[in-house]
């Protein structure tokens, strides 16, 4: 499986800009509509504020305030349509950025390893998949919008203000800055209160799955008490920063306005004495309205200015948290299924980071056809053994497949080389043919039989199409563990690594299950992962796993070898219950 080169620089913000410059383009037209259109509103109100005074003066009639009523309804109408076409395609833009941002990350996040996902938490990826997107995508229709809605227009404003008193003009528009500096300083508080925010989110998402997942276990041991006021605090916590948040970044919009509109007092002021004629210019009362009018826009632009900085800061923040998630590797393929080959492992030990080894000193060697049993006292690694294959974590020695290291291999070459099924069978919420072929073209139905689960499909309400529901919860767990091993037959890779396949099957069905797997992995190196030892006299090979050493031998070398294997053997050769004598799971306690 060849990978294909890195996608075009996708965690680069420019990028999204250019994705969508025909939609830019569309926001670009109207906007200048829009935003050069303002002027005629301050330039029409003086007008008819001054047909008005030529009106009660004699000097002009109610026809010439219709046309300049009719003309200026015509053309805050254009405006205004104008208006809504910038806004539908700045919010589309917005949309498209969301959806390609989090299609994105939601690719980055499901081809990183459980274990990596584990470290950073859940809550933390929750946050990072849902508000920083959205606040990164929002701080981009904010800055989009603001390019047309503030900048375009100040910029006209400014002119048409510098046009009829350039002094005045200066002097009203000296606390504009002032304004842009308070936003600025109010930058970093911005930032801490919503990074708070959003770290108080991902505490709050991790405690609410937490209490979900676990809600059986804290009800039956008396325990909802203290998982309830736990969750509370993490509900006020979440409260409380999400107020903090909101106080910084909504609060300061009207002080930014009071500040921008500081001018006009100078305005009403020297634009007083220009209508008297005592000024730097001579104006009518048109010319006053005209002015006023206009500053006042331009002031209530330049707020809004203000308050772009904040969502930008906000969105520069979001931005970096997501950033190393953007850079999205693609791949023809998620797995190129190998030949069969040999199997070499050589002096592998393995350790969870920062902590003890777990085991060492595993050698093998397998060929095609030969089905490896693992076993061992509860929690001696048996589960990380089998893990180890699948390079979530990095491992010591070699571990070599067709002679090429296997953490040397790209993930699809890993993914086309092993097959894994996990302790717990992870089953989706579909028909049992779908849980099966995942999508292939294949015919379930000798898969169902190879693991002597067609019989109960078959009478099942619907047969193959039957949903098994979320994890396969309308299923016992023989039935949800025979449909896992019949997707991983389905899907056979060279190497299978099966833990503890048959822990909930009758001896009988177990035998017949393992005949059938030893003829369709004729072609495979199977490593069977088990606390049940009845077959293991049938194994190729057996692995012994006891203080942290594994051995490798048939099983009658490792029966007069190591006492305790012998003493597990004979206990469950002679009837015992096998649950009592080495019952433990999926080796939780070994991690």
């Amino acid at each position: 499986m060849k990978q294909i080169s890195e996608a075009a620089k996708k965690d680069q913000i420019l990028y999204y800009f250019k994705t969508q410059w025909p939609v830019l383009l569309a926001v670009t037209f109207s906007g200048l509509i829009y935003n050069l259109g303002l002027l005629a509103g301050p330039w029409f109100e003086g007008r008819m504020t001054g047909c008005l005074v030529d009106i009660l003066g004699g000097k002009a009639g109610y026809r010439d305030m219709l046309v300049l009523v009719t003309a200026y309804v015509i053309s805050i109408a254009i405006v205004q349509i104008a208006r809504y076409i910038k806004r539908f395609y700045v919010r589309r833009f917005a949309n498209n950025v969301n959806r390609d941002m989090k299609e994105i990350l939601y690719r980055s996040l499901v081809h990183r390893s459980r274990a990596e996902l584990e470290e950073e938490g859940v809550g933390n990826v929750m946050t990072k998949a849902i508000l920083d997107v959205d606040d990164c995508a929002e701080g981009m229709r904010k800055f989009t919008t603001e390019i047309f809605d503030t900048g375009v227009a100040l910029a006209a404003y400014v002119g048409m203000l510098l046009f009829y008193d350039w002094r005045l003009a200066i002097l009203g528009m000296l606390f504009l800055p002032v304004s842009y500096v308070l936003a600025e300083k109010m930058k970093r508080n911005v930032q801490r209160t919503g990074t708070a925010y959003k770290e108080q989110s991902g505490d709050l998402s991790a405690a609410t799955l937490d209490r979900a997942t676990n809600a059986i276990t804290y009800r039956v041991y008396g325990r909802e008490k203290e998982r309830k006021q736990a969750y509370e605090a993490n509900l006020t916590d979440y409260e409380t920063s999400a107020v903090k948040a909101n106080i910084w970044s909504t609060a300061f919009p009207p002080l930014y306005r009071i500040i921008s509109m500081t001018g006009v007092l100078f305005i009403l002021y020297f634009g007083s004495r220009n209508v008297l004629g005592t000024g730097w210019k001579i104006w009518d009362v048109a010319a006053f309205t005209t002015f006023l009018s206009c500053f006042l826009k331009l002031a209530v632009k330049s707020s809004h200015a203000a308050k772009l900085f904040n969502a930008v800061h906000k969105a520069q923040v979001s931005w970096k948290r997501i950033k190393p998630l953007m850079k999205e590797t693609t791949y023809e393929d998620d797995s190129l299924v190998q030949e069969s080959g040999t199997l070499e492992v050589s002096d592998v030990s393995f350790a969870y980071p920062g902590r003890e080894k777990i085991y060492e000193d595993f050698n093998l060697s397998a060929t095609p056809g030969q089905i490896i049993g693992v076993t061992g006292a509860v929690a001696c690694g048996k589960s990380t053994l089998g893990k180890t294959f699948l390079c979530e974590y990095p491992y010591e020695g070699r571990i070599c497949f067709h002679g090429k290291e296997l953490s040397g291999m790209t993930k699809a070459e890993q993914n086309g080389m092993v097959g894994y099924l996990g302790h717990d069978p992870e089953l989706f919420n579909d028909s049992v043919r779908n849980n099966i072929l995942l999508g292939d073209d294949d015919d379930p139905e000798k898969y169902l039989k190879a693991v002597c689960f067609d019989g109960e499909v078959a009478e099942m309400e619907e047969g193959m199409d039957t949903i098994v529901g979320n994890g396969g919860v309308r299923l016992s767990g023989g039935q949800a563990q025979r449909l896992a091993l019949a997707r991983t037959l389905c899907h056979k890779r060279p190497v299978l690594i099966l833990d503890d396949p048959f822990s909930a099957l009758d001896r009988k069905t177990e035998e017949e299950v393992f005949a059938n797997l030893r003829k369709m992995a004729a072609d495979s190196i199977v490593i069977l992962l088990s606390h049940r030892l009845y077959l293991f006299p049938e194994m190729d090979q057996v692995l012994w796993m006891e203080d942290g050493k594994v051995t490798a031998g048939t099983h009658e070398q490792i029966l007069e070898t190591f006492p305790e294997y012998a003493r597990l053997y004979e206990a469950q050769a002679d009837g015992a219950d096998v649950h009592s004598t080495q019952e433990g799971g999926p080796d939780h306690a070994e991690k």
